[in-house]
Order: C-alpha cells, then sequence, then structure tokens
C-alpha cells in the first residue's frame, strides 16, 4: 500500500534508503510510468523501498501564479496513478518561494541524502531542479559519487510513431480537442474528477440533468461538447464500481449567460441524487465545439443530438 510522506525526515517514520524516482509527474503518462517502474524494479531487486519525490504545489504555480490553470493531474489523481505503479513511498516536497532558493546542492544535501537517504535516483534526461535550475542529472552523479547513492537517467520515451511521451505535447492535443490522441500519451483516458456541485438545475427542466463539476486548477482543454465515461471514487462511488456513460460540454455555458468554465455532464439511463459525491469524469472524444444557440428550446434540440452521438461513439470505443 502506498505510504504518503509530506515532511520527510527521521521524524516521519519512514524506512530509508529507497531508490527514488524524482519529478514533477504532472499527467503521469507513458514515459512518466518508465520511469518509474525503472526505479520500482532496481528497489525490488536489491530489497530496497521504492519511492517517488514530487513537489506541490506544482512550481508553475509558484513562479506564476496568475498563469492559466494547467494541471493534467491533481495531487489527488498523482496519489491515486502513483499507487497504481505500485510504489511504496511518496515524498511530497512542499514547494514555495523560500523552496525555491535553496541551491541544488542544498536539495541534495538536506532532502535527498538527509531527510530520504537515498540510495539510488532514478531521473529523465532533461530532469532540472534547484535554484536557477541548476540541478541536472550531471550534478546528480557528481553527488551520487560524494554520497554513495547511484544514478540512473532515462532517455526519451517514445510512442510507437516515434513522438516522445510529453506532459507539454498532451497539454496540446487537449487544448486542441484531441482526447484520443492524449489518451495515446497518457495510457487511459484523461479526466476530471471532482465533487458534484449544486448548478442552476436548468439541465433537469428541459430533460437532460446534469452533474456539474468544478475544473479548478485543471488544464482548460478545447471547450465543447464530450462523449464521456463517468465513474465514482473508492468509498465514495456512487456506482457500485460501474462506468456510466454520458455527454459533457466543457465550457462557460453561453445560451445560459455563464461566466466561468466548468464540466456538466448528462449521465446515460441513470437517475441518483450525486449531490456532493465525487465523480471522475473520462474524456473519450471531442464532438463539437461550445456554441450560443438562440434559446434554450435550440439547445435542447442539440442536446439530443449530441446524446445520440455520444452514445454511437462510446458504444464503438
Amino acid at each position: 500500500m502506498l505510504r504518503v510522506i509530506r515532511h520527510p525526515g527521521p521524524e516521519a517514520g519512514h524506512p530509508r534508503g529507497a531508490v527514488l524516482a524524482l519529478g514533477n509527474f504532472d499527467g503521469l503518462h507513458r514515459g512518466h510510468a518508465a520511469l518509474i517502474a525503472s526505479a520500482r524494479d532496481r528497489a525490488r531487486a536489491g530489497g530496497k523501498p521504492a519511492g517517488l519525490l514530487t513537489f506541490e504545489p506544482h512550481p508553475r504555480n509558484v513562479f506564476m501564479p496568475e498563469g492559466e490553470p494547467f494541471r493534467l493531474t491533481p495531487f489527488r489523481v498523482k496519489e491515486r496513478e502513483v499507487a497504481r505503479l505500485e510504489v511504496d513511498l511518496l515524498f511530497v516536497q512542499h514547494f514555495d518561494a523560500a523552496f525555491a532558493r535553496k541551491s541544488a546542492e542544498s536539495f541534495v544535501d538536506e532532502v535527498l541524502v538527509a531527510a530520504i537517504g537515498v540510495t539510488h535516483i532514478v531521473v529523465g534526461h532533461d530532469c532540472t531542479f534547484g535554484n536557477r535550475r541548476r540541478g541536472t542529472p550531471q550534478l546528480l552523479r557528481e553527488a551520487g559519487a560524494q554520497y554513495g547513492f547511484g544514478v540512473t537517467v532515462i532517455e526519451p520515451v517514445r510512442a510507437p510513431d516515434a513522438a516522445v511521451y510529453s506532459s507539454t505535447h498532451i497539454r496540446e492535443l487537449l487544448k486542441s480537442g484531441k482526447p484520443r490522441e492524449a489518451a495515446v500519451q497518457l495510457g487511459r483516458a484523461w479526466e476530471v474528477d471532482g465533487r458534484v456541485a449544486v448548478g442552476a438545475r436548468l439541465g433537469r427542466t428541459i430533460g437532460f440533468p446534469t452533474v456539474n463539476l468544478a475544473l479548478g486548477e485543471y488544464l482548460r482543454p478545447a471547450l465543447g461538447v464530450y462523449a464521456v465515461r463517468v465513474s465514482g471514487d473508492g468509498a465514495d462511488d456512487a456506482f457500485d464500481g460501474r462506468t456510466i456513460d454520458g455527454v459533457a460540454n466543457i465550457g462557460l455555458r453561453p445560451t445560459v449567460g455563464g461566466l466561468e468554465p466548468r464540466l456538466e455532464a448528462h449521465l446515460f439511463d441513470y437517475s441518483g441524487d450525486l449531490y456532493g459525491r465525487h465523480l471522475r469524469v473520462s474524456l473519450i472524444d471531442f464532438i463539437r465545439p461550445e456554441q450560443k444557440f438562440a434559446g434554450i428550446d435550440a439547445l435542447k434540440a442539440q442536446i439530443a443530438v449530441d446524446a445520440d452521438r455520444a452514445r454511437a461513439i462510446l458504444a464503438g470505443a
């Protein structure tokens, strides 16, 4: 079972000697999975705990606090995906302005060596860390020779079409309305998860009740209508392990004067009360861009068309 450690060090009582995967790992895509598997397999072979060290909040939030939302995997999702990859220890380093000023050498000395007690570190070829991003794989190799830990550097991992698995590329695909292509990079459909909030309840008055999720720190994908699959989450699973097909709009809802983007999903053949429940909405395919209609009747007619299209897509997915 995965153990989450937010304050690494002797006082936390976690095992020392981990083989550690190091990085931000936003997206937990196939390239990340290969890097983490390398650390996990080395740990298993040497009888060591398999660990992963990541940073929260994401450093980009600290350096560009006014920037647009960009996360592919907020921490809740990241934790779930790391557990799926059979990692033992998830170290979460709090990242703020003070930590950003820490030198790469101090990070190695104080966090990797003193607090965690690493025996081996696995990083990507483009890994950087520490003040002014001076920490590199070469610096880690030099520190490893000094402190006695090993270093493995993973070269770019490529998809069958030779594209490098990349969080940046996945963001571009999602913003372009290409969730199927993004899923190939991720190894799973990209999803938005969150608690169902009370909305305007317009959908139920026109025959298409919806569940409403705030997008929060999630990346804003192409605004529009998607074929989706919806599932519950853990002990809060409203569907008893089932997955429900549906159609969702991600956007501003211009026909009814919406102001903030959100996800509204209509679940096919389901009528339960989901307010306050935690749901995972996976984007399977993009149907059309968001648009403003002349009125509610035109909107209702288009939703019916979109729902039929989503059913057909999901039947063949």
